[in-house]
């Protein structure tokens, strides 16, 4: 797909960069995390999707997609990658494009301090102990019972192994998605935002576990305190990639960064706005979010009702992978265009996972 294509700029987040100085927390927990796991799938313990899906994320593929980032593809392109933080612009990394500019977003440059948080400190102090008590059962494979403990506390001990290292797990994920690389393009009057995976929650706080929407609203407003000509909608449309909370008032922190870069259209007008979302159905039904989506079709221009639409590839509901029954309530009303149901609906190109958007200068 890519053998005809140069890449000519690798830019990476700071959390990729195993000397970051501002990372060593977040290091270290992704370090203790990814032992915990690895051995945890090494002893054969039944494991929930859920839990299946958060263990693939520590799985040996990371270390290759990881070396490909760092290493293949810069050196196939003969070019260094630069690991970016907040308040960089292309001008500044070495990118200097005809009348645009792309500024890093976020994230902020202290990961731990923004994205961990202060609070974890104390936490982080046991995993040396716990990562050692795992390593000592480290050769026990579907049983057999080890003889020096009894099978209550080698049970409670497993439970054990199992909770904490999947709640740490879920912690270093979120803190690896607020992480995320956001990009706002400037180019002839257009404003193009591109997010990643970065997630939001109800407020920022000071020294503590945020997330990335919060951390941007507070930190860098003067980038985000306007309307955007294009989202790239975040997360596969995951409902906690893109800030909204429809049960409280538009001053709320979360709905003021929405309604400050997709505010709904007064009433007898269009949006302008145009959005994609490129969707994945997978064992979460969160992903996506078609309230969400409904949401956002209120407020974008590529829109569109696919009730009906569906049947005309010759796909009927219950054919849909994955929770079909969950969509159903809201095939009648406006979506942005997703590349799920678009790929179903395009029987000449079913192997395309892409939606072509046009946008025009200003």
């Amino acid at each position: 797909m890519f053998a005809n294509i140069q890449i000519g700029a690798i830019w990476l987040s700071p959390i990729l960069d195993p000397h970051h100085p501002q990372a060593g927390r977040t290091h270290n927990l992704r370090a203790f995390v990814t032992q915990a796991i690895r051995q945890i799938v090494d002893k054969g313990l039944a494991l929930g999707p859920e839990l299946e899906m958060l263990a693939s994320l520590y799985s040996l593929k990371r270390d290759d997609l990881e070396k490909a980032l760092h290493t293949h593809i810069p050196q196939h392109n003969g070019i260094q990658p630069h690991f970016v933080s907040a308040g960089q612009t292309s001008t500044e990394l070495g990118l200097h494009l005809p009348s645009g500019k792309i500024t890093v977003v976020g994230p902020e440059n202290d990961i731990d301090y923004y994205y961990l948080g202060d609070e974890t400190a104390t936490r982080l102090q046991g995993l040396q102990g716990f990562a050692q008590e795992i390593a000592a059962q480290a050769s026990v494979k579907k049983a057999p019972q080890p003889k020096n403990i009894s099978i209550r506390d080698f049970e409670v001990l497993q439970s054990r192994m199992l909770s904490d290292a999947f709640a740490f797990a879920n912690l270093s994920s979120e803190v690896e998605n607020n992480c995320s690389v956001v990009l706002l393009l400037e180019w002839h009057g257009r404003r193009l935002l591109f997010v990643g995976d970065a997630e939001w929650d109800e407020k920022f706080k000071e020294g503590k576990h945020n997330a990335a929407w919060n951390v941007m609203w507070n930190k860098r407003k003067a980038l985000l305190n306007a309307p955007v000509d294009f989202l790239k909608i975040g997360h596969h449309g995951s409902v906690n990639a893109t800030p909204w909370l429809g049960d409280e008032p538009a001053t709320h922190e979360v709905n003021q960064i929405l309604n400050a870069i997709l505010p709904l259209p007064t009433p007898g007008r269009q949006p302008k706005a145009l959005a994609v979302v490129s969707t994945q159905r997978g064992r979460y039904d969160v992903i996506p979010d078609t309230n969400l989506l409904v949401e956002l079709g209120k407020r974008v221009k590529t829109q569109r009702i696919y009730k009906g639409k569906l049947e005309i590839a010759g796909v009927i509901l219950a054919e849909l992978p994955h929770y079909a029954d969950k969509e159903q309530a809201n095939l009648n009303k406006k979506q942005p265009l997703r590349t799920d149901f678009e790929k179903l609906l395009d029987t000449d190109t079913l192997d395309n996972d892409y939606v072509d958007i046009q946008i025009k200068p200003g």
